[in-house]
């Protein structure tokens, strides 16, 4: 069965990049059509001019297509990847979040498996907090949150988040290292299989219901 996955991320000098494209594959691995997207930028670009992996980066992702509110509704289960900003999501995520509300009141997000991803320049500079506030957003919609736990010892050897996927260093033309990246390769096929699970069980369906109890709530 074929389930759609959208990984929806920001990224500003590529290491939420690279984590949403690992976990794009490993949710193509398990047979789901996916859809990865860029929320919009919202920094000025003289901001962006003043570092040069940001500028490189930008310049670099202008192929991938932005997301828009159609790719929640297209999409069975959702990944999401942001860079942490003081224990938080980036600004620009949560711009494009906060758009989704007439989906949210139609029910059109209601059972849906979700999952969530992150970055941070230190080892404690707020990885697990960025995912948990993320997670808030997940409880109000009533999706069904999927984390990785510790369900696999690719978890543990990314340094042991049960939260999401996640890697702790400086911004590099590296990017994250094998490690953080097998961990996103593997969260994005557990989303993928599980959702399969769900939707073969008739659990992930229309909200066509949900939607009319919300207008008549």
């Amino acid at each position: 069965m074929t389930v759609k996955v959208a990984v929806i991320y920001y990224s500003a000098t590529g290491t939420v990049h690279a984590l949403a494209q690992a976990v794009a594959e490993g949710a193509a691995s398990a047979g789901a059509g996916v859809r990865l997207r860029r929320v919009a930028e919202l920094a000025p670009d003289s901001a962006i001019a003043q570092n040069p992996l940001w500028r490189r980066h930008v310049d670099a992702t202008t192929s991938i297509d932005e997301a828009v509110i159609e790719d929640l509704a297209w999409a069975d289960a959702f990944a999401f990847g942001t860079p942490t900003r003081f224990g938080a999501p980036a600004a620009q995520l949560k711009q494009f979040i906060d758009q989704a509300g007439g989906l949210w009141r139609e029910g059109g997000l209601a059972d849906k498996p979700v999952t969530a991803f992150t970055s941070a320049t230190n080892r404690h500079g707020g990885n697990e907090a960025t995912i948990l506030s993320l997670s808030n957003v997940f409880y109000h919609w009533g999706a069904l949150i999927v984390p990785p736990g510790f369900t696999d010892p690719v978890v543990y050897a990314a340094g042991g988040n049960p939260y999401g996927a996640s890697y702790a260093g400086p911004p590099t033309a590296d990017g994250p290292d094998a490690a953080a990246l097998r961990a996103a390769r593997y969260q994005g096929r557990r989303l993928a299989e599980i959702t399969i699970r769900l939707v073969e069980g008739g659990l992930v369906a229309d909200n066509t219901a949900g939607a009319a109890m919300s207008r008549t709530a």
